[in-house]
């Protein structure tokens, strides 16, 4: 029993854009894992004012009904509707495993959130993969909304920049038999996320223990999951198939003129991007890097480490500081560019001629920080200061 006095219920979160995956691996944990129920919030019928919940096991539909529109967003009439439907499912008793199916561009890291607050289990999350789809999802910079795909009416995501945010959000990812995908496919997907455990949907087991059923049920750490930008485990350098992955460090700051020039063709030069980086004119400000789809997002992370009174850093979780300690620079503390780029037919050394040629020069460098400060502020539009 859990402390709410009803059976435990542990939960899996299945998502991805590739919905034919998607479902796939659903009907394949409803047949591997014998008595588990599946639930999803249908999010199409949003623009109408409701979204459409459905209760299956693998005989059919146990139930369905509707949710009404939170704040005209689908997203919070899925959040204030899925712990009820996990309670009521729990206090029901018999359910081994209950199956959370998200709808299309719905991501997984919001909802395992929802799930543990509600005081619920999260026992996995998986991303259904189609590999031969991974690099033209990758690509594509068109808005949810214009691909029907939009969670709410203020909704601004791309498909791109949500696809990779599913996929590397997820521990597990589940890959569909693709007889269109080949190695420069498989090595990308394995390139964006190394750390992946990869597992085929193939073929059931209905004894429960498929690798699929396996890994549902595995555990998952929704704290842990929810790194800082400073702390993101970030791919390796790779170089196979086609396909490779440059890291990129340097200690010295960004110009900031020169790197908001560079900013197009550094977006456009991989599938995608990421990673943190600082400028010279706002030295104590940690700036994230997530770029997909041709489109760049350029967000404050707060200061770094090196630029808090020492009576802050109790403030700060173990982890950073441990992430921080390892690689800190007698000057610059924890100060530091550490951008990977990830894309078939990368072209390595353009891209970085092109990044060591926005950090600051040697006589620029040399002229000390009150000067740096004083460099125009290229980026306060971007990030709205």
């Amino acid at each position: 029993m859990s402390g709410h006095g009803r059976p435990d219920l542990p939960v899996v979160i299945v998502g991805g854009l590739h919905a034919d995956a998607r479902r796939a691996a659903v009907a394949r944990l409803l047949a591997d894992v014998p008595g588990s129920v599946v639930l999803h919030h249908d999010l199409a019928t949003a623009a109408a004012g409701t979204v459409v919940r459905t209760v299956r096991d693998a005989t059919g539909v146990l139930s369905s009904g509707e949710a009404p529109l939170v704040n005209d967003c689908a997203c919070c009439a899925l959040r204030e509707d899925l712990v009820p439907e996990l309670e009521r499912l729990a206090r029901a008793g018999g359910t081994p495993l209950a199956v959370v199916e998200l709808w299309d561009s719905v991501e997984p890291k919001a909802m395992a959130e929802v799930v543990t607050a509600g005081g619920f289990t999260v026992t996995g999350v998986i991303t259904a993969v189609d590999p031969a789809l991974v690099l033209p999802y990758l690509g594509n910079g068109d808005d949810l909304a214009e691909r029907g795909l939009a969670a709410a009416a203020t909704d601004q995501r791309t498909v791109a920049d949500t696809f990779a945010r599913q996929l590397e959000y997820a521990p597990v990812l589940a890959l569909a038999d693709s007889p269109e995908a080949d190695d420069e496919d498989r090595e990308l997907l394995a390139q964006l996320h190394p750390t992946a455990r990869r597992v085929p949907i193939g073929h059931g087991d209905p004894a429960g223990s498929s690798p699929l059923a396996r890994a549902a049920r595995a555990g998952f750490d929704v704290e842990a999951a929810a790194q800082h930008p400073a702390c993101a485990l970030l791919p390796a350098e790779a170089d196979a198939h086609g396909v490779a992955t440059l890291v990129w460090h340097s200690r010295r700051p960004f110009h900031p003129e020169r790197l908001y020039a560079a900013l197009e063709d550094l977006t456009c030069a991989a599938a995608r991007s990421r990673g943190r980086f600082w400028l010279a004119d706002k030295a104590d400000t940690l700036l994230h890097w997530d770029a997909a789809g041709g489109a760049l997002c350029v967000e404050s992370a707060g200061p770094w480490l090196a630029s808090l009174p020492d009576a802050a850093w109790e403030m700060v979780p173990p982890v950073r500081r441990a992430a921080a300690a390892l690689d800190w620079h007698p000057e610059h503390g924890d100060r530091c560019q550490h951008l990977v780029f990830t894309s078939p037919g990368l072209d390595r050394d353009g891209l970085e001629r092109l990044l060591e040629s926005c950090l600051l020069t040697d006589a620029e460098y040399a002229a000390g920080r009150a000067a740096w400060e004083r460099l125009p502020s290229a980026f306060d539009t971007l990030l709205e200061v």
